[in-house]
């Protein structure tokens, strides 16, 4: 999800596929449920879970079906699911502020989620774990987990998020040149990648940006579109082997030549190269989706949640892996499930938690795009696999090996959920890097000129090896 420094993903969920998929969804019969909270009388004592969430209504319409399931398992339960669709995090500080506090909230780990915690408003959730006879640490995908310190949980994500690079395949073939490859060992280098977006960046005239007589005033196709939101460049700087702090966590790290290497290529891509609309001009470009399938753009970099959207649109589009500028890497980004301290509830608000970590609750989600699976076995069990990557237009077929293997081989946590203060040192960074992104300062400079005061933010890291 989009969730991370654009506080949640644009997630897009067709109502109408949900009765086709949910229709072969079961959940296994042996699994063992959670006895219920007695009344002294041998019958459940029926109770009522409040859950907050975010999310495109068509989000919010899965999370039902996927609720109803729950409340049909767990009879004596009732889910109070309250979306809030906007300042998700003002209001509910607000809510915790008055005492109005929900048992579960799908939260983000950079805004307000660790503040709260270091305040003690949520369980530990790995003493679930520890205890849970059917999930355990070892069953996720790695990533999935956010900690107050080592031992201390307080999120899980319902699946992780990563990044590709999406393309519509008919401009390509119609230029003649070749796509993005899918392979993580054949990957483009950034040298690379800038040659090809010039090959598919096109003036008015029809000449490209390699043609010397190109027109960068008057460009009807770009290239690529490239994000310019902290979790799109952290892709590159990981994989250029920089970071947002240092190792210890002592100092800032954004103005170091791993970091502003990739702060400049980005910048050059719109201002130097003309192969990408800047951030102005792209509130002009539509969703990834229509951007491509309307030849905007030939490439974009977007989050695998794209392929939700993309697979609703009528053209033939493919994911291709991230340009290379050290190693292979992309960014784990993702919502996650936290239980409030004052649930009355804790047993029955994890079994809830637990029910839609289960890439069997949430396979709605999954079929159709907007989430992956959370369990490691829905990546190495064929079969498991199939079912949420085979014979689906969501998932094209470079899909497996550009965001797949990736995500298993050369995936980074989001800096959320280990740079200590992240949001406050973004606050800083991110109007700075406006200045890079239009051309009026250097990556270089416009760092060095906000360095004192991002350091001044810095608060350390969260080494949860």
């Amino acid at each position: 999800m989009k969730v991370l420094g654009r506080q949640t993903v644009s997630l897009l969920l067709a109502t109408t596929m949900l009765a086709g998929v949910l229709a072969g969804c079961t959940r296994p019969a042996d699994e063992p449920t959670a006895p219920p909270k007695g009344n002294g009388e041998g019958s459940p004592e029926p109770i009522t879970l409040r859950m907050t969430v975010w999310g495109a209504p068509d989000e919010l319409a899965a999370y039902k079906v996927a609720i109803d399931r729950f409340e049909k398992e767990f009879s004596h339960i009732t889910v109070d699911l309250q979306h809030i669709a906007t300042d998700y995090d003002t209001k509910l500080t607000t809510m915790v502020a008055g005492n109005d506090v929900p048992d579960i909230a799908m939260m983000e780990s950079g805004t307000i989620t660790f503040p709260l915690a270091e305040e003690g408003k949520f369980h530990n959730l790995q003493e679930f774990l520890d205890n849970d006879p059917n999930l355990s640490l070892d069953d996720l995908v790695p990533n999935l987990l956010y900690s107050l310190e080592p031992g201390h949980v307080i999120g899980i994500a319902p699946g992780p998020e990563s990044f590709g690079l999406f393309y519509n395949e008919a401009m390509f073939a119609d230029a003649g040149v070749e796509p993005p490859p899918s392979k993580a060992s054949e990957a483009w280098t950034w040298d690379e990648f800038v040659e090809t977006a010039k090959q598919m960046t096109l003036d008015t005239k029809g000449r490209n940006a390699s043609d010397p007589d190109f027109d960068a005033k008057n460009i009807k196709q770009y290239g690529i579109n490239f994000p310019t939101w902290w979790g799109g460049y952290s892709n590159f700087i990981y994989s250029n082997g920089g970071d947002f702090v240092s190792e210890d966590g002592q100092t800032f790290a954004l103005n170091q030549p791993e970091a502003v290497e990739v702060f400049q290529n980005i910048a050059d891509l719109i201002n130097v190269h003309h192969v990408a609309p800047s951030p102005v001009q792209a509130k002009n470009i539509p969703a990834t989706n229509v951007a491509l399938q309307t030849k905007k753009v030939a490439m974009v970099i977007d989050g695998q949640w794209a392929s939700t959207a993309l697979a609703q649109s009528n053209f033939d589009y493919n994911v291709g892996v991230l340009p290379v500028m050290k190693q292979p890497m992309t960014t784990i980004v993702c919502g996650m499930f936290s239980m409030f301290k004052s649930t009355k509830y804790p047993q029955e608000s994890w079994e809830l938690m637990k029910y839609l970590i289960d890439p069997e609750s949430s396979i709605d989600m999954i079929t159709v795009g907007t989430w992956m699976p959370a369990y490691k076995s829905w990546y190495t069990e064929p079969e498991l696999l199939a079912r949420w990557t085979q014979n689906l237009p969501a998932r094209p077929s470079g899909y497996k090996e550009a965001i797949i293997d990736v995500l298993l081989e050369s995936s980074h946590q989001t800096p959320t959920g280990y740079v200590k203060n992240f949001s406050k040192i973004m606050d800083i960074v991110s109007p700075a890097l406006d200045k890079v992104w239009l051309g009026q300062q250097s990556a270089q400079e416009a760092l060095d000129a906000v360095a004192e005061k991002a350091q001044a933010q810095v608060q350390g890291r969260r080494n949860l090896e």
